[in-house]
């Protein structure tokens, strides 16, 4: 049986990212950290694939992600060939982005947001081995992402890149394994709000003392970032309620959580594109980067082009799923089945168990890491 607040905590998570890549608010960052949830939400649903089917839920996740990709690359990477983007081996990338793919300097503000696939990949292709320690030792488990970027960011250990990509979330898919496990909804309330407070005290007392480039943000901070993540994280997860009712009372808002699950890659994949694309508005239309109402169109804009796009190729999730196609998901009564997590699916567990557009640059290290396009 599905659990709906987890598909809604999916839902809101997307949204949250689309209004932030538009609006640029980093205040949105520390509200709702949303890379974060969706990592957790992600591992939960893989560890649940690998009580399941053991490693053979690795080849299953990746059936779900790539072929939405794939979509992405046929549009892209020839336009980006056609402009700029040099013939290279590295362009096989955009098949199996374990590392990041190239892009000209067009492609590699639209496209930035490639930067989840390639994490979650490698967090997929370490989860079988993750999983198998944390059945043995859960506390050290969870706690070594943790220790490791504590490690890179006060200069002990200068990892390499993908490291610290370990450090800065796989923590976060680290507690959706202990969320799948049940340990997060024992932990009494005299030990949960205690410790996700003084990791939100610590996390925040970070962020305050190493402001980025757009102050506040958490992009900027990858410290501050899993700190203040992990707290919002044990709350949302480990007080999850066992269902919601109400949605289902509500036919316009249960079929909306519906559809950004089951259409979660595509809208993710799809967003920064027209986020770049519409950017020019501003100067020409007049709209200033604080006009609320010039915001709010722009939102609206990226929405309605975003599902524009999702009814064309959003089935493709379907096919990857192994469902039957639909044009828009939820129509027809059908048996319980998967949502797409952006970067997998959302089968295995989900229901049991960024005025100035800114622009997420080829990243390292930062969830939804941007760059203004005024800054170039």
């Amino acid at each position: 049986m599905r659990n709906r607040y987890l598909d809604l905590l999916r839902s809101l998570a997307i949204v949250r990212v689309v209004v932030y890549h538009v609006t640029g608010w980093a205040t949105l960052t520390l509200v709702f950290p949303a890379m974060s949830v969706m990592f957790a939400l992600a591992g939960s649903l893989m560890a649940a694939s690998l009580t399941r089917s053991g490693p053979a839920a690795v080849g299953r996740r990746l059936r779900r992600l790539l072929p939405s990709l794939w979509v992405v690359a046929v549009v892209f990477v020839p336009a980006m060939l056609f402009t700029g983007l040099p013939v290279s081996p590295r362009v096989l990338l955009w098949l199996f982005p374990v590392a990041d793919p190239p892009a000209n300097h067009w492609g590699a503000l639209a496209l930035s947001v490639i930067w989840y696939l390639r994490d979650y990949l490698w967090f997929v292709f370490a989860s079988p081995v993750a999983f198998w320690l944390f059945r043995r030792a859960p506390l050290p488990t969870l706690l070594a992402p943790y220790l490791l970027l504590v490690m890179i960011e006060v200069g002990i250990y200068p990892a390499p890149p993908v490291l610290r990509e370990f450090g800065l979330y796989f923590g976060a898919w680290l507690l959706g394994f202990a969320h799948h496990a049940g340990m997060l909804r024992r932990l009494s309330g005299w030990l949960l709000y205690p410790l996700a407070l003084a990791l939100a005290v610590g996390g925040g007392a970070w962020i305050v003392g190493h402001p980025g480039p757009r102050g506040y943000d958490l992009n900027d901070n990858h410290l501050g970032n899993a700190l203040w993540s992990a707290a919002f994280i044990l709350i949302v997860l480990g007080r999850a309620p066992a269902g919601l009712s109400w949605l289902s009372r509500s036919r316009l808002a249960e079929r909306a959580v519906t559809v950004l699950n089951r259409r979660a890659l595509t809208v993710y994949l799809w967003h920064m594109p027209f986020v770049v694309a519409l950017t020019p508005l501003v100067d020409v239309v007049g709209w200033s980067h604080q006009d609320p109402v010039g915001l709010a169109i722009r939102v609206l804009l990226v929405f309605a082009l975003v599902g524009l796009v999702t009814l064309a190729v959003g089935w493709v999730e379907d096919v990857a799923a192994r469902r039957r196609p639909e044009l828009i998901p939820g129509g027809a009564a059908q048996p319980a089945d998967q949502a797409a997590q952006p970067g997998g699916d959302t089968s295995d567990g989900a229901g049991t168990t960024g005025g100035r557009a800114v622009v997420p640059a080829q990243r390292v290290v930062r969830e939804e890491a941007s760059v203004t396009l005024n800054a170039g």
